[in-house]
């Protein structure tokens, strides 16, 4: 691990954060060589980092009978340091974290031990526990490890967590970064008012939001705090849409950067037809029809498409793309062709996969 690296103040920078996904054999053992191709895919496309071990990975490598926590983290951290050997540049890596207090501290030092710089922090198994148990929760794995929290929408294993429970998160120290995914507008304000509130400017705001990328992205929120009034805005995002798709993600995120820099105040209105093209196309790979049934394997059909992976298989065996939804993702280049990168991927996907 780095330790010159400061995690607070690059992800304050604001980065494509990719949920990495896991490439599975037919027999539903670890592709290593597409696995490794994923990787690469990520780095060379410019993204700031990569989230491993969280949702889009797939939980059930957390599973010791499954046995590919450890092996699945060291492979993607080996392969992005080799990448980035060549012409070194932050790159954050962030672990996912799941369980009860005992298995998050488990995975936690094993994230450290192999380079990690943060933990996401899943809340999965606390649905039905207090929200006093659960700031107990993170307080003990934020002494282990940075954290980014997370706030997942209750549709895919959340819960409601309110404007209190973010209020009294934000007072613990070590949280860097906290990634925003109610899928809720009124919950998505109720996290931005209380980090405001509790004075924590130095907490970064990530979208996980992919039904309102680009919104979130554009927005600047109005706050008050200690007797003045400003903004804050969604710095980057760690998506499982931005698992497909990257070199263009970063090219967008890019353009925002690049027109807050300048503070102008009018805003492109094209970019508003693009957020609603990817939120349309969002709904097709997540499944959304469907309460999200295909969301992971229609990640991985977008990747298959292109070469990166060989197939949709996931350790979940009922997780299958929906009927119809197949032919869908398929038509979605011929749809919105200024979302994918598929020339890009072409381009360099021999040598990802050599």
């Amino acid at each position: 691990m780095n330790l010159a690296f400061n995690v607070r103040a690059h992800l304050q920078g604001g980065h494509v954060i990719p949920a990495h996904p896991l490439a599975l054999t037919p027999m539903r053992q670890m592709d290593e060589r597409h696995q490794r191709a994923l990787t690469r895919y990520y780095v060379a496309a410019g993204a700031g980092g990569m989230a491993v071990g969280v949702h889009t990975t797939g939980f059930p490598i957390h599973d010791p009978k499954i046995g590919l926590y450890r092996p699945v983290l060291e492979l993607a951290a080996e392969t992005a340091d080799t990448s980035l050997a060549g012409t070194p540049r932050p790159f954050v890596r962030v672990a996912g974290l799941i369980g009860d207090t005992a298995q998050a501290l488990r995975e936690a030092q094993i994230a450290l031990a192999l380079g990690y710089h943060c933990g996401l922090l899943s809340l999965g198994a606390w649905r039905d526990a207090t929200d006093e148990a659960i700031l107990a929760h993170c307080r003990r794995v934020a002494e282990a490890i940075p954290l980014f929290g997370f706030y997942l929408q209750p549709a895919v294993g959340g819960r409601r967590l309110d404007y209190r429970f973010w209020r009294e998160f934000a007072e613990i120290a070590n949280v860097v970064a906290i990634k925003v995914a109610p899928f809720d507008r009124y919950a998505t304000l109720d996290v931005v008012r209380a980090l405001a509130d509790a004075g924590r400017d130095d907490i970064a705001l990530y979208t996980g939001n992919d039904d309102a990328i680009v919104a979130d992205l554009l927005t600047d929120i109005p706050v008050s705090s200690g007797g003045r009034t400003y903004t804050r805005h969604f710095v980057g995002g760690l998506l499982g849409q931005w698992a497909v798709w990257t070199h263009t993600a970063v090219q967008l995120l890019d353009e925002i950067k690049t027109w807050r820099a300048r503070g102008e105040a009018s805003m492109p209105r094209e970019w508003l037809t693009r957020g609603a093209a990817l939120t349309m196309a969002n709904a097709v790979i997540f499944d959304a029809a469907n309460s999200y049934t295909g969301c992971l394997p229609g990640i991985l059909e977008i990747l298959r498409l292109q070469g990166l992976v060989r197939g949709t298989w996931t350790f979940d065996t009922h997780e299958r793309l929906s009927p119809g939804q197949a032919e869908m993702l398929a038509r979605l280049p011929v749809l919105y062709p200024e979302l994918t990168d598929d020339a890009f991927v072409a381009e360099h996907r021999d040598g990802w996969l050599s």
